[in-house]
C-alpha cells in the first residue's frame, strides 16, 4: 500500500492537535521511476519532485517554513528493509497553522500535482519539540 496524501482521518487528527507551537515534519519519500500526470505527460519521478519543490517552495517560505536537515537515505538499519527512501528531510514550521495555511493555499494545491505524480510512497510525521535537556535519553 502506498501513502501519498493524508487520509481524511489522519488530517482531522492533525487539525485537532495544538496549532500555536512550532512543529517539525519528518519527510521520507520514495520516488517513482516514471511519473505520469493526469493528462498523460511523462517525466521521471525525480524531475516531477523537483518541479514540486520549485512550485511549492515560495509558498513554504511565505508561511515561515524552513528545511532543518536534508539527506539521501542509504540503508534501513532498523526496520523493514523494503522501506527504502530516496529523499529524507525535516521541515520546520513556526506553528501547525502555518502548515495548514500552506496545504490549503490555492497555488500549493496546483503544485501538489507534481508531488502526486512523483511519489511512489512516503511518510510524513509531525513532531513537537520536547523541552528540557538536549542530551540523549
Amino acid at each position: 500500500m502506498s501513502h501519498i496524501d493524508p487520509e481524511r482521518e489522519q488530517f482531522d487528527a492533525f487539525k485537532d492537535l495544538p496549532r500555536d507551537t512550532p512543529i517539525n515534519m519528518i519527510n521520507l519519500v520514495r520516488l517513482r521511476d516514471k511519473a505520469v500526470y493526469e493528462d498523460g505527460t511523462e517525466t521521471t519521478g525525480a524531475e516531477a519532485y523537483a518541479t514540486y519543490g520549485k512550485t511549492s517552495g515560495p509558498i513554504f517560505k511565505r508561511v515561515g517554513g524552513t528545511i532543518v536537515w536534508r539527506g539521501a537515505p542509504k540503508l534501513v538499519l532498523i526496520g523493514p528493509t523494503d522501506e527504502a527512501w530516496d529523499v529524507a528531510f525535516i521541515a520546520r514550521y513556526p506553528n501547525a497553522g502555518a502548515f495548514m495555511e500552506m496545504v490549503t493555499d490555492p497555488e500549493y494545491r496546483k503544485a501538489v500535482q507534481h508531488r502526486q505524480a512523483a511519489v511512489l510512497d512516503s511518510r510524513l510525521i509531525r513532531c513537537e519539540e520536547l523541552g528540557g535537556s538536549k542530551e540523549f535519553g
